[in-house]
């Protein structure tokens, strides 16, 4: 399995999930039947975090209990992690178009995450497939990383990485993973035609504006 194949069932729903969804059409109600907690099977609200299983490289919804059990390093006997909530932004260091090019990405979106299993940087691009790996120079990566605080500051297996061409230049932030498969499975349900198409181009605009109006300076977020 590589680094990706297991997290991207994020990106689609699951039995599990669609079973709910199928739930909540048949039953008239929409609060009759809860997604709930994938570890303790608690109902969880309309926000709710996620939890990285290491060993089956997957992420499971989680209610706030079971999700602060394992922000503490080494928690679960270190299978698992908590996604963390941050989003930030370095804008005194930004990606040039050269550094862009020297990573050799073949598309103008992607994300970066550090793959504690492979103990390296894996790069993926969300596409109609879903989450696409792609080659990556890792000494392109390493000469990157050495002068950008961003890429060292990301926690393995839960942060990635996400770079975005925009009319306003290459935009780069440090974000929670699951954000990133929540774009992938809203991009592969809205892809049409060879490149995706108008909803595919707002969803990626909508995001990146997301971001904007969240992120943080790195180093001031906690």
């Amino acid at each position: 399995m590589t680094g990706l194949a297991g997290l991207r069932r994020y990106a689609r729903p699951d039995a599990a999930a669609r079973a709910r969804a199928i739930a909540r059409g048949a039953g008239g109600d929409a609060g009759a039947a809860r997604e709930r907690c994938e570890m303790c099977d608690e109902a969880l609200g309309d926000r709710h975090g996620h939890v990285v299983d290491l060993e089956r490289r997957s992420l499971a919804c989680t209610c706030r209990a079971c999700y602060l059990l394992f922000t503490g390093e080494g928690a679960g006997g270190g299978r698992y992690r908590s996604v963390p909530d941050r989003v930030c932004h370095d804008p005194d260091r930004p990606l040039t178009a050269s550094d862009w090019d020297a990573l050799g990405i073949p598309v103008g979106t992607a994300f970066f995450f550090h793959h504690s299993g492979l103990d390296q940087i894996v790069a993926s691009y969300p596409s109609p497939a879903g989450a696409t790996e792609c080659e990556l120079d890792l000494s392109a990566w390493g000469r990157l990383a050495a002068d950008r605080p961003l890429c060292s500051a990301l926690r393995p297996d839960v942060e990635a990485l996400f770079v975005t061409r925009t009319d306003g230049g290459i935009e780069t932030y440090l974000i929670p993973i699951d954000e990133c498969y929540a774009l992938v499975g809203r991009i592969r349900l809205s892809w049409s035609g060879l490149d995706g198409g108008q909803e595919v181009r707002d969803a990626l605009a909508s995001f990146a504006a997301d971001l904007r109006g969240r992120a943080r300076l790195l180093g001031t977020e906690e």
